[in-house]
């Protein structure tokens, strides 16, 4: 019998680089059942798809002369490395290993996974130095995970109900604090229509429609609303990344889809991290912070990735570590940030990447938004405060920009955080926070006690505890999360570039593909939309792997 299946292998070998599909044909069509009796029950049997492909696993073909050649691949053979254990990455190996891939291994740069999620014991439970909250319900397809499992709340009006206060410890009245919050907030829907067909920046847009629509409001201090208005652009580029509003495309803006419903919801006193851990189907227990279920033992940590060698003549990709390891692989799963992309692609990629990726890489942005946590014994400044925003005076303004503490002028308010009563969470955006980043913790949190001085006439304690999140200073990052930039319009390069899998000219074989949030088209900055694209890039192989073997 052995004999027999040996002539029939050398004789379909000789055709297949005729016809390769009707080869494939004449070899499954042959009885197979005493190599599969030799083999392990087969799991999940009744599955078509997954049968075929083991039936060609089971077969180790050999050439006339006694040379064994290449196995076909199945799902259950193909080896698969996915660079990131982030969001993306964790979405598109769990997706694989559920859909039968078994040989999968994901590749982290850090010596922990989650990527820009990152949850950490602090104060009375945890905090989130990266993702922070679930945005939207419609359509979001972490929400629509997680909807009946009691995971998430809603996070009330902390960013809506914030105090504005000067430079000169004045605190804007309630009538006037809400007045201008009303025109700034009522820009958000409005800005859905504004902007159909506007060629200009969403900062030229957004200063156009505030100034026009506070005519409304006469009786408001047009100084006061200029401070106002400086600080609703800080909070506005945190919200997109950028370092200003007038590098966002104003178009590119429209292509984000807003899901509906509750947009700021928190994962309680357990963090983003939860949900990953829902993914991976890890143990409960939240002590058991080192089982990730189906990932155990498929993440190797510290594992930084120098090159990916992506066309070759045996068809594998080789990617190289910094360590010097080489590892070989069938397809390649890249979910590294943009940022990562922008300062190493042109030596991380052999050969260079195609001019329509490297245009979307050099065209949308990576901003910087940057935390800090503060821990008091008591919770800091009156206990119906949900938060506090800093309006600068003139004359102060230009004695911070000639001072040390310059970069505080883009720190642009501080909030309470829901599970959390005696923290105060600050943010800071731009060319400000990553020279931020640089100084020494001891100086960052001189100068923020100094900013909280400067701003409020109550005494001011000293935090028990401090926090500083760098996410450019870490190479493993170089940024935050995406936008869509005006110049990345100019290229008409947008993240379905960067989507775009790089295949193999004879059968169409993803080789390279590419994941995160930056290569989501609409909902590039989340992770929802990180979890989406993975979830894209291993259907995608799962599709690759059922159409071949629907050609059997």
């Amino acid at each position: 019998n052995a004999d027999f299946i040996r002539r029939v292998c050398d004789k379909t070998l000789a055709k297949r680089t005729a016809n390769r599909n009707r080869a494939c044909k004449e070899i499954v069509s042959y009885d197979l059942s005493e190599i599969i009796r030799s083999k392990k029950k087969v799991h999940d049997a009744t599955d078509k798809n997954k049968s075929i492909c083991q039936r060609l696993e089971a077969m180790s073909t050999t050439t006339t002369s006694g040379q064994k050649t290449t196995k076909v691949k199945s799902m259950k053979s193909a080896r698969v490395v996915i660079i990131g254990a982030g969001a993306a990455g964790i979405a598109a190996a769990t997706k694989l290993l559920q859909s039968g891939f078994e040989n999968v291994l994901l590749l982290e740069a850090e010596n922990r996974y989650g990527g820009r999620v990152h949850t950490i014991p602090f104060a009375d439970n945890v905090v989130d130095l990266g993702a922070q909250w679930c945005h939207g319900e419609k359509g979001n397809v972490i929400f629509e995970t997680v909807r009946n499992l009691d995971m998430l709340q809603p996070t009330g009006d902390i960013y809506d109900d914030y105090k504005c206060v000067r430079s000169n410890k004045e605190v804007l009245s309630e009538t006037v604090a809400n007045t201008l919050k009303s025109v700034a907030f009522n820009l958000i829907p409005e800005r859905q229509e504004g902007l159909k067909g506007y060629e200009g920046s969403l900062g030229t847009y957004l200063t156009e429609a505030f100034w026009r629509d506070l005519q409304q409001s006469p009786e408001i201090d047009k100084t006061v609303a200029r401070e106002f208005f400086e600080n609703y652009k800080k909070f506005e580029s945190s919200i997109e990344a950028s370092d200003h509003l007038f590098e966002v495309s104003g178009q590119g803006h429209l292509e984000y889809w807003v899901c509906e419903g509750d947009l700021l919801l928190n994962w309680k006193d357990k963090g983003f991290r939860s949900f990953l851990r829902l993914l991976m189907q890890a143990k409960k227990d939240e002590t058991a912070t080192d089982d990730m279920g189906l990932l155990n033992k498929r993440i190797q940590f510290n594992a930084r990735v120098q090159n990916i060698e992506w066309r070759t003549k045996s068809a594998d990709v080789r990617i190289r570590l910094w360590n010097g390891e080489l590892i070989e692989a069938d397809h390649v799963i890249c979910t590294v940030s943009l940022g990562v992309l922008k300062e190493n692609h042109k030596e991380m990629f052999t050969p260079a990447l195609p001019l329509a990726k490297c245009r979307a890489i050099d065209g949308l942005k990576l901003g910087t938004v940057d935390k800090f946590f503060l821990e008091f014994t008591e919770p800091f400044a009156p206990v119906d405060w949900s938060g506090f925003c800093f309006l600068w005076r003139d004359d102060d303004l230009a004695e911070l920009r000639n001072s040390e503490y310059f970069w505080l002028e883009s720190v642009f308010g501080f909030y309470r955080v829901s599970c959390q009563p005696r923290i105060l969470q600050g943010w800071i955006i731009g060319p400000h926070a990553r020279h931020m980043e640089t100084l020494p913790e001891a100086e960052v949190l001189k100068a923020l006690l100094w900013l909280f001085k400067k701003f409020f006439a109550l005494e001011v304690p000293s935090p028990l505890r401090f926090l500083r999140t760098r996410w450019y200073t870490n190479p493993n990052f170089r940024g935050s999360y995406t936008f869509r930039s005006v110049y990345a319009d100019e290229l008409r390069a947008g993240g379905w570039d960067l989507a775009a899998p790089l295949t193999a000219d004879s059968d169409g074989k993803p080789l390279l593909q590419f994941a995160g949030e930056a290569t989501h088209t609409h909902f590039y900055s989340t992770v929802h939309g990180a979890v989406e694209s993975g979830w894209r890039e291993a259907q995608r192989l799962v599709t690759y792997y059922l159409g071949r073997t629907s050609q059997l």
